[in-house]
């Protein structure tokens, strides 16, 4: 994990950068609408016409695939809806009771590092589930955040059983970053079973709520602008 001061100096904007705009959806937002909004912000961020733009929201049950997917990994393709995504990785699950956060930031304003930026996020995560008393590790082989299941066996390797609790899917258009990262609050975890999450299937998927932690949803997004804030700086209501 990098120290918090490695990653103000990382992520933090230029002095004298606006703050980045926060904003919140209510409801559930269709998939292609989100992705079409998105990339509308992206353009006007690199352009220099808009502020670098956090949005929270949620969508309907679908499945996403990423640049690396493997068909195979699509295990229940008729379940729900499928959409290709240009982020990175494979196969991921989107649905209610899970904050999505599409994160739109200019690294010309910070750092031009993808490894520090996706290390960035994942701090972001686990400081999140750390004001939680979650503790949320990183692993090298991995993708996302996970946390130790001593409450279950373990692999039949003998090694402990680790769930998945937070997904990391980016992409970059002109240095600025789009799509970002979902957290599982309180989704219906059995819809995972139409995928391999991830192409990873010697481990599970749990959320806040599975781990005993029967939070609100506007109690993460409190918790989730300030753990932002600690580590990319000041945010601003938004006003859309």
């Amino acid at each position: 994990m990098l120290a918090r001061t490695d990653l103000d100096h990382l992520m933090h904007p230029l002095p004298g950068s606006p703050p980045v705009r926060w904003r919140i959806t209510e409801g559930l937002v269709p998939y292609e609408a989100a992705v079409s909004a998105m990339e509308a912000e992206v353009a006007a961020i690199a352009d220099g016409r808009a502020d670098e733009l956090v949005w929270l929201l949620e969508h309907p049950p679908l499945y996403t695939a990423g640049t690396s997917a493997d068909a195979g990994d699509l295990i229940e393709p008729d379940r729900f809806p499928v959409f290709a995504t240009g982020r990175g990785g494979e196969y991921t699950y989107h649905g209610p009771g899970q904050r999505v956060a599409y994160v739109m930031l200019d690294l010309k304003r910070r750092r031009q590092d993808v490894r520090a930026y996706v290390a960035a996020l994942e701090e972001l995560i686990i400081q999140t589930l750390a004001s939680m008393n979650v503790r949320g590790e990183r692993r090298e082989d991995r993708v996302g955040v996970w946390v130790r299941r001593p409450d279950k066996p373990p692999l039949p390797d003998g090694s402990p059983t680790e769930d998945k609790i937070a997904a990391l899917g980016i992409r970059l258009r002109r240095w600025v970053s789009f799509h970002g990262l979902s957290l599982n609050v309180d989704p219906d975890l059995t819809h995972f079973s139409g995928i391999v999450p991830c192409g990873i299937s010697a481990y599970g998927v749990t959320s806040l709520v599975d781990l005993g932690l029967p939070v609100m949803m506007s109690d993460v997004d409190m918790r989730l602008r300030d753990a932002f804030e600690a580590v990319f700086g000041p945010t601003v209501a938004d006003a859309h």
